[in-house]
């Protein structure tokens, strides 16, 4: 109903049915709509008033005093919960003095809108980034990530929306390239999903903050994901471009090295790799496609990114093989598939021959499932320190990746000098 009042029409009326709906037969779904059917026709033939369209709303930053004392610290994370501010986690009081200093770095007025996040259609201002940031544990370099993050997730092509109140376990996982990443201390290397002491998980957190206070994305409430997943704390990551020997996702979506971007992924949680034995490019990518070819991902039923997280020695194994980051995406596309034989008939018949018709409808049993539409739409990046283990990270399947420079309100890019480094 937020979104039906930011769009105009704040007394539509809304007809619930019985869960479940999905993955169920007609013979089940129709009771449930007959006994809805007086409601949905009246819902649909009633006029509604007529209302001007609303806009992004602008949350201000609220004001609670907490009494000093031995027990303040305390008395302000129970506030904290009762107002529904956090993601059940200890938060860092954002006092004005804080908030303030948060904004050192940044040249954006505080009450500049940089997105309207869905779906609560909430005015992300820089204030409220710079609230949630330090509830979260950043440090004032942190904020024009966070601030070029924001805009990235509000971008169409993310789906948001979409993201924020699925039964998916998906989150937006950040991919930092570029020199500022050793400035702010993401770590791109051993150990950099956690835990640790670099800036990953705090820079993770302050997105989730935001997800939770600004767009609306109230668990349960909001957001139905199924189970929930760790990564919806913190999902933070820098590529390790000097262990890669091949051209960054960076550089490879027009950016020079100077630039530090941030690349926003819509994303489940990294499903680990482990292939100690394969010494040859193809004897690795063998076990690599097998490992991406799994039938219960969103990427076989959607236009998708998939994203392979290389170690460094995988990579180095597989440029050694003459395989460039090209022709490893074209390997990948063709031999990363599921075959048809490895789902059921009901979603053979109530996905494959409905969404892709011309490529399933006929298809005998052995035809390979492809995990993306074309090549190029594999992502792949390096990371992570020694040891024989990559990432397969499936995606939501109903989102793109948006990579956003980290720049000044004018337009130019932040160099470790503006930080005093």
């Amino acid at each position: 109903m937020t979104q039906a009042r930011v769009l105009g029409l704040p007394s539509l009326p809304r007809v619930v049915l019985p869960h479940p709906i999905g993955g169920t037969t007609m013979d089940t779904i129709a009771p449930k709509l007959d006994a809805a059917f007086e409601d949905i026709l009246a819902g649909l033939t009633t006029p509604l008033p007529i209302t001007a369209a609303g806009s992004a709303a602008v949350l201000r930053a609220e004001r609670i005093d907490v009494p000093a004392g031995d027990d303040a610290w305390d008395d302000a994370q129970r506030e904290f919960m009762r107002r529904g501010w956090g993601d059940g986690l200890p938060m860092v009081p954002p006092t004005p003095a804080r908030v303030q200093a948060m904004l050192r770095f940044v040249d954006h007025a505080p009450d500049h809108v940089v997105a309207a996040l869905a779906p609560r259609m909430g005015a992300a201002t820089v204030e409220a980034i710079a609230v949630n940031a330090v509830m979260a544990g950043c440090r004032p370099v942190h904020l024009p990530l966070l601030i070029a993050a924001v805009h990235a997730m509000a971008e169409r092509r993310f789906n948001l929306y979409g993201i924020q109140a699925t039964t998916h376990c998906v989150s937006p996982l950040l991919i930092i390239n570029g020199p500022l990443a050793r400035v702010m201390n993401i770590n791109g290397s051993t150990g950099m999903f956690g835990p640790g002491p670099w800036d990953n998980g705090v820079v993770g957190r302050a997105i989730r903050l935001l997800l939770l206070n600004v767009g609306g994305a109230v668990p349960v409430e909001i957001d139905k994901s199924t189970m929930g997943h760790p990564a919806k704390y913190t999902f933070v990551m820098a590529e390790n471009e000097d262990a890669s020997p091949w051209p960054s996702l960076r550089a490879e979506r027009g950016y020079s090295d100077e630039v530090t971007t941030v690349t926003v992924v819509g994303a489940e949680g990294p499903h680990n790799i482990n292939d100690h034995e394969s010494i040859t490019a193809d004897g690795l990518l063998k076990m690599i496609a097998g490992s991406m070819a799994q039938p219960g991902q969103n990427n076989v039923y959607y236009a998708a990114e998939p994203l392979l997280i290389l170690s460094p020695e995988h990579s180095a194994t597989i440029a050694g093989g003459g395989y460039d980051k090209d022709s490893l995406k074209r390997k990948l596309f063709e031999d990363a598939r599921v075959p048809l034989s490895m789902f059921s008939r009901e979603n053979i018949e109530r996905r494959m021959h409905r969404k892709f018709p011309e490529l399933y409808k006929n298809a005998p049993d052995d035809v390979g499932v492809r995990l993306a539409h074309r090549p190029e739409d594999f992502m792949v990046v390096v990371a992570g320190g020694p040891g024989k283990h990559s990432m397969y990270v499936p995606t939501f399947g109903g989102t793109l990746s948006v990579t956003e420079s980290i720049a000044h309100s004018d337009g130019r890019p932040y160099l470790g000098s503006d930080f005093g480094e």
